[in-house]
C-alpha cells in the first residue's frame, strides 16, 4: 500500500502507487548524462594525419550534428526538470512513460552518427535528417503525454502551480511538435534546410516558461 493510500484511504488514487518523483528525475539525469557524453565519442580522430588540418575540418558534419544534438538534449534535461518540478507524485504509468523517453533519449548518438555520416557521404541525407527529426519528435511526444497525464483532474501535479502555469508549459510542450515536425519534414525535400530548422529550435526552447516557477505560500 502506497503513501497516498494510508493518508487518504478514501481517495481515488492514479495506476499504482504514487512514489516520491526525486528517484524519477535522479534516474533520468544519469542516463542523460551518459547519452550526452556518448556524443562526442561518435566524433573519430582522423586516420590521415599528414594534412591534419584538413583532415579535422572534413569533419565539420560531426562537429555540427554533435552541437545540434547536446544543446537538444540539454534542452531535454532543462524541460524535463521543469516538468518533474511540478509532479509531485509519480505512478506506475509516469515510470513506464518516462522509461520510453529514456529510452529514446539513449537513441540519439547512434541517430547523430548516421545523420554525420551521412552528410560527410553525401549519400542518404533525407533518410538521416527524417531520422533523427523523427527521434527528436517522438521524444516531445513524450513529454507532452506525461505533462498530460499527469495535469489531467491535477492528480499528480502539486498544488503550487496554477491553471496558467499548465497551460504555458502545455503549449510551449505541444509548439515543439509542430516545431520539430515541420523540420523532419523539409528534411525530406532540403536535408540541410531541415537541419537548420530543428536547429532554430534550440535559442527559443532555452527561453524561460512563463508560470513555470511554481508559487509557494507563506507559512
Amino acid at each position: 500500500m502506497g503513501i497516498h493510500e494510508i493518508a487518504n484511504p478514501g481517495a481515488s488514487t492514479p495506476f499504482g502507487a504514487g512514489r516520491d518523483p526525486a528517484r524519477v528525475v535522479a534516474f533520468s539525469d544519469s542516463v542523460i548524462a551518459i547519452a550526452i557524453t556518448l556524443l562526442v565519442l561518435e566524433i573519430r580522430p582522423p586516420h590521415d594525419t599528414s594534412h591534419l588540418l584538413h583532415s579535422l575540418a572534413a569533419l565539420w558534419p560531426s562537429y555540427l550534428t554533435y552541437v545540434v544534438t547536446f544543446m537538444l538534449v540539454g534542452q531535454v534535461w532543462a524541460n524535463h526538470h521543469i516538468m518533474f518540478d511540478h509532479i509531485r507524485s509519480a505512478d506506475r504509468v509516469v515510470l513506464f512513460l518516462n522509461t520510453v523517453l529514456l529510452m529514446d533519449i539513449a537513441f540519439l548518438p547512434f541517430a547523430t552518427a548516421v545523420l554525420a555520416e551521412a552528410f560527410r557521404d553525401g549519400h542518404g541525407q533525407r533518410t538521416a535528417v527524417v531520422l533523427q527529426g523523427t527521434a527528436f519528435w517522438f521524444m516531445d511526444l513524450l513529454f507532452n503525454i506525461i505533462w498530460w497525464y499527469a495535469c489531467r483532474d491535477r492528480r499528480l501535479i502539486a498544488t503550487n502551480i496554477d491553471s496558467a502555469g499548465v497551460a504555458a508549459i502545455s503549449r510551449r510542450f505541444r509548439l515543439a511538435l509542430a516545431w520539430l515536425a515541420t523540420g523532419t519534414l523539409l528534411g525530406l525535400l532540403l536535408p540541410p534546410l531541415g537541419v537548420a530548422v530543428i536547429a532554430a529550435f534550440i535559442p527559443y526552447y532555452w527561453l524561460p516558461i512563463g508560470g513555470e516557477i511554481a508559487k509557494w505560500s507563506a507559512p
